[in-house]
């Protein structure tokens, strides 16, 4: 089977544009783009393209997401990394120290402590990552492995070694926090083609978040950090949950990326 042409011809580029812009892609022109650079045929790019206006979410049609101008590897049914995290992954590689042990909960594709230990400005660290969904746990060893973290299968900190505890200086949890009863009103996308168990936190949004932080103390270093991302509505809340599990709490907040993280630092001098 012939590969299909690296620049496909005005009328075929034309006609997945149409396609694309009629089942509702508002991108169009640059999601064509992309179809047509990764697929390796022009069989794949037709596969591609007709799972794409069936609805399915871009970066599953791809088989990667781009967060922190990086490529990682996504999965079907797994959540894919949202843009306004990028803004976490900022906060947490600005505190991280030299050769930090990172702890990345939740970790659905892993791309969040991947993209820690991948940035310019922290030296090296040692990832360790969990997630309770086997799919996710599958796509998060692809991308883990470029920094040579180890990724468990588990209820978050269920799976870990107990030598972890006490020596975590840097605890990134992408917490499921849309209440239950409003998981029915995101996007079709999300809704539809990710896990719920990626998406729904509970009554009030908060339920997976509590347990995170309530444990947090036991695996925190003195002066490591813990950072969850909530919405700007929850944050108050969540960052009374974080002082009540005994951490100092901070919010965090990027108007530019719509972005909330909430810190919770254990006292005590970090190493």
């Amino acid at each position: 089977m012939s590969a299909f042409p690296a620049f496909p011809s005005s009328c075929v580029r034309s006609d997945i544009v149409g396609r694309l812009r009629a089942a509702g892609c508002v991108f169009a022109e640059d999601e064509a783009e992309l179809i047509t650079s990764t697929a390796p045929t022009s069989a794949d790019v037709e596969a591609m393209v007709e799972r794409r206006v069936a609805g399915f979410p871009l970066e599953h049609v791809l088989g990667w997401a781009e967060f922190c101008d990086l490529r990682f590897a996504v999965d079907p049914r797994v959540f894919v990394p949202r843009r306004r995290t990028e803004f976490l992954v900022g906060q947490a590689a600005a505190l991280a120290p030299s050769r930090a042990v990172v702890l990345d909960l939740c970790c659905g594709s892993g791309a969040v402590g991947a993209a820690v230990g991948r940035d310019p400005s922290v030296a090296s660290i040692e990832l360790h990552a969990t997630d309770i969904d086997p799919a996710a746990v599958r796509c998060a060893r692809r991308n883990v492995d470029a920094v040579g973290g180890q990724v468990y299968e588990g209820d978050l900190y269920a799976p870990l070694p107990a030598t972890l505890r006490d020596r975590v200086d840097i605890l990134v949890a992408i917490v499921p926090y849309v209440p239950s009863g409003e998981v029915g009103l995101l996007p079709r996308e999300a809704r539809i083609h990710e896990s719920r168990v990626a998406l729904d936190g509970g009554g009030d949004g908060l339920d997976i978040l509590r347990r995170v932080a309530e444990a947090a103390p036991l695996w925190l270093a003195p002066g490591g950090h813990l950072l969850v991302e909530t919405s700007e509505r929850q944050a108050p809340s969540a960052a009374d949950i974080v002082d009540q599990s005994g951490l100092v709490p901070r919010v965090a907040r990027s108007e530019e990326l719509e972005a909330t993280v909430v810190l919770g630092t254990r006292p005590g001098p970090m190493r």
